[in-house]
């Protein structure tokens, strides 16, 4: 897919945002950067692989400053993303810059070299989990949280963390049978990412709740799309490890009865990956891309889209500046690094999933059991 000039115009006006036109550009206080540009200019293209549609602004702002480039903006899903990245870098790369929600298999193709190296000026401003061997970089900062039904659900009764969502679904079988969902890491790459790191950041508090839900009768699904309308309709009273993110734009679009939570005891932050191919067609285009979107102006464009910040000087709700301004939130990030590739071993995926059949068929006694 290809955004065009119109589109982009449209979606700047029909969202109220408003381009930062007096923001500073890259190049505007240091020779590099005026290097840079020049450089890019000359190669005339680029080439950008993406799953992330919802930055019209982003691209706009960009197209705007750098008129001369040609701006390829091509989106897929994640899989066929990565397939493709695999597969043309045998006769030579198409794309430029390849950018993914999938943390783990961005990178995992980091570490299998289809990464360029790039010592970033950016890199100062980014936190220290948000980068790795100056190949891969994260440019958002997404909360991962709990959704629920505003209208069905008292604000009293909201559970806060995840203490409250097992007493609250335990507390009342009856209510809950069935409207209880969440991701099915079998079928969802980023369910399954999701459920491992919650699982490494506190396994005993992520396996009592995986009972529990399994005991109120939980409907895995395969998409957050489908899980938001369930939510919506009432045929679900809550959802456990959605995006927060993706969560505020449908509540401000079509689905205002959504609500979320973000756990006091603990919350995931998931971050977009973002890494220059190693034998990127464009590779100085590519890299004025990137530092343009781990720049202040362009963070700030990110923020505005809903997906936040990873920059502390960047205003927004989901940002680390206004995280650490709740003294009470406790934040867990999904570092950018190998760690990621330890549940992509197939051998441990199995073990994971097999735990999560087993809990989900069996954990539950008869007694109860909601009749």
């Amino acid at each position: 897919m290809k955004f065009s000039r119109i589109s982009i115009v449209f979606a700047a006006l029909t969202l109220g945002f408003t381009l930062p036109v007096a923001a500073e550009t890259l190049e505007s206080n240091t020779q590099y950067y005026k290097d840079l540009r020049e450089a890019a200019r000359q190669e005339g293209e680029l080439v950008v692989y993406s799953v992330t549609s919802s930055v019209p602004l982003l691209v706009e702002d960009f197209q705007r400053l750098y008129p001369d480039i040609k701006l390829r903006y091509v989106t897929m899903d994640t899989s066929p993303l990565h397939d493709r990245i695999i597969s043309e870098a045998e006769n030579g790369s198409v794309a430029d810059i390849a950018w993914s929600s999938a943390m783990d298999l961005q990178v995992e193709l980091v570490n299998n070299g289809y990464a360029m190296q790039y010592q970033s000026p950016q890199l100062a401003d980014l936190p220290a989990w948000a980068a790795w061997r100056n190949q891969a970089f994260g440019t958002s900062f997404e909360p991962v949280g709990i959704v629920y039904n505003q209208s069905l659900l008292g604000a009293p009764e909201v559970p806060q963390s995840r203490k409250e969502f097992i007493e609250l679904i335990d507390s009342n079988p009856q209510r809950f049978d069935g409207r209880v969902i969440a991701f099915d890491p079998v079928a969802s790459g980023l369910g399954y990412l999701l459920m491992t790191q919650d699982a490494a950041a506190s396994e005993d508090a992520f396996w009592r709740l995986a009972e529990s839900m399994a005991c109120s009768g939980l409907r895995p699904q395969s998409g957050s799309g489908a899980m938001f309308k369930l939510i919506a309709s009432g045929d679900a009273l809550l959802g456990y490890n959605l995006l927060g993110s993706y969560t505020r734009r449908r509540a401000s679009t079509d689905l205002p009865e959504l609500g979320l939570v973000l756990p006091n005891d603990y919350t995931l932050i998931m971050s977009r990956v973002m890494f220059i191919l190693r034998d990127a067609p464009h590779p100085n285009a590519a890299k004025l891309w990137l530092d343009y979107v781990l720049s202040q102006r362009g963070q700030q464009l990110i923020a505005e889209s809903g997906l936040g910040s990873v920059r502390s000087d960047v205003v927004g709700e989901f940002t680390p500046t206004s995280f650490e301004k709740n003294g009470e939130r406790v934040i867990k990030p999904i570092a950018i690094d190998a760690g990621l590739l330890t549940h992509l071993d197939a051998d441990a995926r199995q073990a994971f999933l097999d735990r999560w059949q087993r809990t989900s068929s069996n954990s539950c006694s008869a007694d109860l059991k909601p009749n």
